[in-house]
């Protein structure tokens, strides 16, 4: 089996999250009668210290149910120029809302509170109306990037200020939330609605949870069955997520430490010609030198049991994950030392 750091979404459950599935209780979720949905939203509302939340297949479902609810057509959203949300998602913005997007150019994934006030426009029926600003933390493109939460504050008063409202594209919130030592209900407290993934760093196989306000989750439950996420008895899946918030939350920190030492030995090489910071599970690189294409050092990681993403022409991202064991990356920093 070759060692998979595409992605974080590439992880199969463990036996013990087969086992929750297995003994999980269900019903019908359409009509509100999955008692292990209901328990997964009611446990990730406590966590973040928010009304309500509500269980979707994917994080791109829970983020363009957000972006739905919170605009009109016609409307702006202010977004880092390589969000998820913005190029990562069909074009949903778009096509499911359509709004428009202000694409910010920010430091490896994030923007600031200054850039986002430049970038309202002002009133004036020649001009969209800015009505959303949304956050990704971490920052995918960034490497994993994590926002300084004293920014983040910043700009969720900006977005008080001007009548805006305020989401957090989290799909890998909870890797940001060990990097960083803050706590989840910080989080919820600054931001009007959240999406946090379970099917990737926490090792579901499917899931992510929309977090708001009870008016809100209504509003977006009506939406989710419009986009055709009303599911059945998807408790068998929740139960994944039952048992990754209780299990899976800390050993993030495994993850991170495992990027670390994939990217010190990449430092060493001379077909490396920069790396982004390495903060979570996410390793980006730039090659150069004797290696000048992303795309061929990659087939020659292929050849030797390792995929990695060739994300641009001359980058390469690797992920770490639950999946990756600590021998796993002492090979792959071993085949990294011979190229």
């Amino acid at each position: 089996m070759p060692i998979d750091l595409r992605s974080d979404t590439v992880t199969r459950p463990t036996p013990a999250m087969l086992d929750a599935m297995l003994h999980a209780q269900v019903g019908d979720d359409v009509f509100g009668e999955d008692p292990s949905i209901n328990k997964l939203e009611a446990m990730a509302a406590r966590l973040f210290g928010m009304e309500a939340a509500l269980y979707c297949p994917s994080g791109t479902m829970s983020n363009q149910i957000a972006i739905k609810c919170h605009t009109q057509p016609g409307d702006e959203v202010i977004c880092e120029r390589n969000a998820h949300i913005y190029i990562y998602e069909g074009g949903g913005i778009a096509f499911n809302s359509g709004s428009q997007v202000r694409a910010l150019v920010g430091d490896r994934g994030r923007i600031t509170a200054g850039q986002v006030s430049q970038a309202i426009n002002p009133d004036d029926v020649h001009r969209a109306r800015t009505s959303l600003v949304a956050l990704e933390d971490t920052c995918n493109r960034g490497g994993g990037s994590c926002y300084d939460f004293e920014e983040i504050k910043k700009i969720g008063q900006v977005c008080k200020d001007n009548q805006l409202k305020f989401h957090l594209d989290g799909a890998r919130l909870f890797n940001a939330l060990v990097a960083t030592g803050r706590s989840a209900k910080e989080f919820g407290a600054v931001f009007d609605t959240i999406s946090v993934c379970l099917n990737k760093g926490m090792g579901c196989p499917i899931g992510s949870i929309l977090l708001g306000p009870a008016t809100f989750i209504k509003q977006a439950r009506r939406v989710r069955k419009v986009f055709g996420g009303g599911m059945r008895q998807a408790g068998f899946m929740a139960a994944a997520g039952i048992y990754a918030l209780e299990h899976h939350f800390h050993r993030l920190a495994t993850d991170h430490a495992h990027a670390q030492q994939i990217a010190t030995a990449l430092e060493k090489k001379d077909f490396v010609k920069s790396i982004m910071p390495v903060e979570t599970n996410i390793v980006i690189f730039e090659t150069g030198g004797a290696v000048d294409c992303a795309r061929s050092l990659s087939a020659q990681l292929k050849e030797k049991g390792i995929l990695a993403m060739a994300i641009a022409a001359n980058q390469i991202r690797m992920v770490t994950h639950l999946d990756v064991t600590p021998k796993m990356v002492e090979e792959v920093v071993a085949v990294v030392e011979q190229l």
